[in-house]
């Protein structure tokens, strides 16, 4: 009957690092008062979003890990503005990646979620199985891509050729393909470990997955837009549209880079267990 949007990431720090979030949420008698701002919230203009998920930081004096913690905030509570919607390479989702204001935003303390202190860990414990379902979606939009890619390049003649028949792009149809069940297979694979073993123990497979698909999906579209050529920019088909969202992903839920970074961690922690940066 209702939805809730995840407000976590903030315009000025670098979200991908949870520790740098800067919203405050202080006690006041019964009260949580929020102060700050967030964007890219995705789902946040769905007519059926009535609550938000929030970050902040209830405790800055507290270890790193320990400052953050999760409240609800309900739609329409005073001090709570919806600023604007955000546009992705000029597409404007429609249930909007939004900007949102929070000036002396009252709920009552009743709404942490958990304890004080625990967005962190609650945080990290959402983001693992959303990273599955971003990746499930990619793959998704890959496998639609080259079907358009095929169906196109069947149907297009050059110089006395069909495209399909042109060495590339047969290359560029067979690389999809394998590029496209490993990546499968690999996300099969996180979601068996996470089922058996935990969140915690398929961190590195979550990781990898979660760079794998959007890069591949990204690869297979590009391909398909080729084909299609200028077509493939319009939105007569649904490619471009398509590219602008994979892209969006080598950011969401964190950015290739912190992903990488996690994996590499724990592969030389295999070779130097003392390893740190």
């Amino acid at each position: 009957q209702i939805r809730s949007a995840f407000a976590m990431t903030e315009p000025d720090v670098a979200s991908s690092d949870a520790t740098n979030i800067e919203m405050r949420i202080e006690l006041d008698g019964d009260h949580y008062v929020l102060n700050g701002r967030k964007w890219w919230i995705t789902g946040a203009m769905h007519p059926n979003c009535k609550i938000f998920i929030v970050m902040g930081k209830t405790n800055p004096s507290a270890p790193p890990h320990r400052q953050q913690s999760q409240v609800l905030v309900p739609m329409g509570t005073p001090g709570l503005t919806v600023v604007r919607a955000l546009p992705v390479f000029g597409y404007v989702d429609p249930e909007g990646h939004v900007e949102l204001r929070f000036e002396n935003c009252r709920v009552p303390v009743s709404n942490i979620i958990a304890n004080d202190g625990d967005g962190f860990a609650i945080s990290q414990a959402r983001l693992g199985p959303g990273r599955i379902h971003h990746c499930m979606r990619s793959i998704g939009a890959a496998e639609r891509a080259l079907e358009l890619l095929c169906k196109r390049a069947l149907t297009r003649t050059t110089f006395g050729k069909r495209l399909a028949e042109r060495s590339n792009i047969m290359d560029w149809i067979a690389e999809s393909r394998i590029d496209l069940e490993m990546v499968r297979l690999l996300t099969l694979k996180t979601a068996w470990m996470m089922d058996t073993v935990g969140n915690k123990a398929a961190a590195v497979e979550i990781s990898a997955i979660k760079v794998a698909a959007p890069n591949v999906a990204l690869r297979i579209i590009d391909r398909a837009m080729q084909v299609h050529g200028a077509g493939g920019l319009s939105d007569d088909w649904p490619l471009a549209q398509m590219y602008a969202h994979q892209r969006t992903l080598r950011l969401a839920d964190g950015p290739d880079e912190v992903h990488k970074m996690t994996i590499a961690r724990r592969e030389l922690r295999r070779h130097d267990p003392d390893f740190r940066m």
